[in-house]
């Protein structure tokens, strides 16, 4: 590389400071050991979600900044220029055989860099502009230690991404109504959510005598009480599970009586509930 372009690079370390993550994702304090937690799928999904451009590389080369040459490094991590060899395309138009980019990686307990020339990793990026054969992470921890494991997960989250089906960005709640029935303990509540692009998604949960509450999801404009609940690590649970607030707030839009309002914010509780939490060892998914 060049010094023209090393030095292009350099000048680029302290934007990737300040480098917008993957949904907003925030960033959490690294621990100094050097021991990284294997990434859950909703760390798997922040990143994919996200990135235009999705590759296994092998690490030729690795070279630690200096700290004037680093800010906003998180206390434990440093700051290093990485060369690397294309391996795979998991998604992306296309990428060099050979590519670079900066990257954030924990320090080990040395407060050194760890040996990572030769290992595999999966990388979340986008082209670098005007900078041919230079890669710009989507967020500046986005390069992941490589396991077939972890690969099959990203590339079964990228087959969900793309599809024309693929489940839309939630960022709230827009309205929740209950309708009671005829019979006792019987009734429905619909619970309308807000996306990013205004696409519709709704979820029923439904009342029987006698039965437990039965609950599901429709993405489109139909309301199927035939609906069912997203299986775990899916996109849809993803989306829902990650994005959804813990409990309604004031301003959400409850139709109906004082009743109405308290059982459709119990039935909201409960979706909530069955929808359970989302790991993440990165960070927290912010709006």
């Amino acid at each position: 590389m060049s010094s023209h372009r090393f030095a292009t690079m350099l000048g680029a370390a302290a934007a990737l400071a300040f480098l917008p993550s993957p949904r907003g994702l925030a960033q959490v304090p690294a621990v100094a050991s050097g021991v990284q937690s294997a990434p859950t799928y909703a760390d798997l999904a922040d990143l994919a979600d996200r990135a235009p451009l999705v590759a296994r590389v092998e690490i030729r080369e690795v070279i630690r900044l200096k700290p004037e040459q680093s800010p906003g490094v998180r206390v434990g991590m440093a700051r290093v220029l990485v060369k690397a060899r294309t391996r795979a395309l998991l998604v992306g138009e296309s990428v060099g055989e050979s590519v670079s980019y900066l990257a954030d990686v924990a320090l080990d307990p040395k407060g050194k860099v760890p040996k990572l020339k030769k290992t595999a990793a999966l990388i979340f990026t986008r082209t670098a502009p005007a900078r041919p054969g230079e890669l710009q992470l989507v967020a500046a921890d986005a390069q992941v230690p490589w396991t077939q494991p972890t690969e099959d997960r990203v590339r079964a989250i990228l087959t969900e991404l793309v599809a024309s089906t693929a489940p839309p960005r939630v960022t709230g709640v827009r309205e929740v109504s209950f309708v009671p029935g005829n019979l006792v303990g019987e009734g429905e509540t619909q619970i309308f959510l807000a996306t990013e692009a205004g696409d519709p998604v709704s979820i029923s949960v439904l009342h029987r005598p006698g039965e437990p509450p039965r609950w599901g999801v429709a993405f489109g404009e139909i309301v199927d009480q035939a609906a069912r609940p997203p299986q775990r690590e899916t996109l849809a649970w993803y989306r829902l599970a990650c994005f959804l607030p813990a409990g309604l707030s004031n301003a959400t839009n409850l139709s109906g009586d004082g009743e109405a309002r308290r059982k459709a914010a119990e039935d909201y509780r409960y979706v909530r509930g069955q929808l359970g939490a989302c790991p993440r060892t990165r960070g927290s998914a912010v709006r």
